[in-house]
């Protein structure tokens, strides 16, 4: 899409804004801003706008919410728990829900939102993962959301025990056994969290500043920084016609994408206030307030912390004693083990990408996840390691629902979080070089036209006809994975860089990265190099 020049109510806006500050050049230059048209683009502004919902309802929230486990006797109008005694956190969440016009809705809106945010995040971070958007020079936008990750995780937490409920004190109770866990330092961490034995008086009021002060200043100051650079560095986009390393197509930023902004936002709120008013979600009136000596049977925590529940389910009792300390591994394991696989993970792999193949270049294409087989195969095993420890989350459902012992759904979990991966990342990589093999025939030979042709000999064939110039356009886009060679190169000479069995194992691993890929797809053919196929030349002297 090209723009002759800017439309006049943005000149006379940029007059305005220049008459007063001088900055006429660069208003004009950043509304003009070019966006790309791609639906998967859109997913990070879902976690954007949930982000700015999170804050309004939470402001609202706070007006009436007292961040205090003093006890009282409950004298509001949920008559089932009148005369019951329990924390002012829990009695303020209970004077929310039923005395405050408005409250309940407004409550199940940010309950709903910080489960959205969540899950936005998660698949904004896929969809950044699989098509290599994280690649030189977004590789500090890259770490910055793995760091919005797990703020929003702490976030999650931290808002998630403020009511002081049953349900939310169970897993307070399971975060508090974590930490006292920890060899030394562990029952000193507790007291200082938990302002003594457990459940102590303090670690409400604790965590109400981090939620409300602390964790979502730096969320907000993060989220600054990612905007600020994607901005600078322009949006990456899909390989397709007319896309290249030194364009970005799509629409500008004002009206085009302003306008979708908008569009987006409205039904993202509207989304969220249907759920809310539709869909009950954490009635803490029906679980009582929080008793250290109580806990419900079925107990589940919010999605995203589904994967610890199941890791701590799998996990053996076992324990280990050193120096007159008990390590209680069975813990420990399951609370560090497969959050610090996930996120190590996520923070190293494009430095360990880039070190593999010794890809230095900038890239504003994405990659399809079917060009790059071994990436895309390790994000599905990734996938199926957090998948297998959420289902194990609710291995008592389970169990309960489908009759199967407790005893025997904990066996298949420690089974399936080795093996499921495994198949995953098998599986996964001969479907994107099947799919790779497909593009290359589709160019080749065509795309099926759905018209019978019968041959002179009597034989049945259906005519293949080329394929749209767009798709055709998609597949050519593919780019050859890098590969750092062992042997000599055609001087003779071995590159210095495998000079030295780090650098041999180096080699080895990047061409293992990139075996099983198809050859790069031709340029489409110009019609001079077709007109001189069609011409034969001279005839030649016998």
């Amino acid at each position: 899409m090209t723009f002759d020049g800017p439309p006049k109510l943005l000149a006379e806006r940029a007059e305005f804004i220049d008459d007063r500050l001088g900055a006429a050049s660069w208003f004009k230059r950043n509304l003009r801003k070019v966006f790309p048209d791609h639906w998967s683009f859109l997913l990070g502004e879902i976690a954007l706008y949930t982000f700015v919902i999170l804050i309004l309802t939470g402001v609202f929230l706070t007006f009436w919410f007292r961040p205090s486990m003093g006890e009282l006797v409950y004298r509001g109008s949920y008559q089932p728990l009148y005369g019951l005694r329990m924390s002012e956190a829990y009695a303020s969440t209970l004077h929310i829900s039923f005395d405050v016009r408005g409250g309940l809705l407004v409550r199940q809106i940010h309950h709903w939102a910080a489960l959205l945010f969540v899950a936005a995040i998660t698949v904004h971070m896929l969809r950044v993962f699989f098509t290599g958007a994280y690649r030189k020079p977004r590789d500090i936008n890259w770490t910055i959301g793995v760091l919005l990750f797990a703020l929003a995780l702490g976030e999650g937490l931290t808002g998630y025990s403020l009511p002081d409920d049953l349900l939310s004190g169970a897993g307070l109770r399971i975060t508090q056994g974590v930490i006292i866990g920890v060899p030394i330092v562990g029952t000193y961490l507790s007291f200082l969290l938990f302002g003594g034995e457990y459940p102590g008086q303090d670690v409400i009021a604790r965590f109400f500043s981090m939620h409300i002060l602390l964790i979502p200043g730096a969320l907000l100051a993060l989220v600054s920084a990612h905007l600020v650079l994607m901005w600078v560095q322009k949006h990456t986009q899909m390989p397709g016609k007319g896309r290249t390393e030194t364009n970005v197509v799509g629409g500008p930023f004002y009206p085009s994408f302003m306008a979708k902004s908008t569009a987006y936002f409205v039904v993202t709120f509207g989304a969220l206030a249907l759920l809310a008013t539709a869909a009950q979600i954490n009635p803490i009136w029906l679980f009582g307030p929080y008793t250290p000596s109580s806990v419900s049977s079925g107990s589940q925590p919010d999605w995203y912390m589904g994967f610890l529940e199941g890791s701590l389910r799998l996990m053996p009792s076992w324990e280990w004693n050193f120096l007159g300390h008990t390590v209680p591994l069975s813990v420990l394991v399951p609370a560090f083990l497969p959050i610090g696989i996930i996120f190590v993970g996520l923070l190293v792999y494009p430095a360990v990408e880039r070190w593999i193949t010794g890809d230095d270049r900038e890239h504003h294409l994405c990659d399809r996840p079917r060009n790059n087989p071994h990436r895309t195969a390790i994000g599905a095993a990734a996938i199926t390691f957090y998948g297998v420890l959420w289902l194990m989350g609710t291995n008592d459902w389970i169990s309960a629902r489908f009759h199967i012992p407790l005893y025997s759904t904990t066996q298949a979990g420690r089974l399936l979080i080795f093996l499921g991966p495994v198949v995953a990342y098998v599986i996964t990589h001969r479907l994107c070089v099947a799919l790779q093999r497909r593009d290359l025939e589709t160019l080749s030979h065509g795309v099926e036209s759905g018209v019978i042709k019968r041959l002179p000999n009597g034989e049945y064939v259906e005519v293949h006809v080329p394929p749209l110039e767009e798709l055709a356009d998609v597949v050519r886009g593919k780019k050859a994975i890098p590969v750092i060679r062992a042997g000599p190169d055609g001087g003779g000479v071995i590159p210095v860089v495998v000079r030295h069995p780090l650098g041999r194992l180096r080699a080895r691993l990047s061409e293992g990265y990139a075996r099983g890929t198809t050859p790069v797809p031709p340029p489409p053919r110009t019609s001079e190099e077709e007109r001189h196929e069609e011409v034969p030349g001279p005839p030649g002297r016998s």
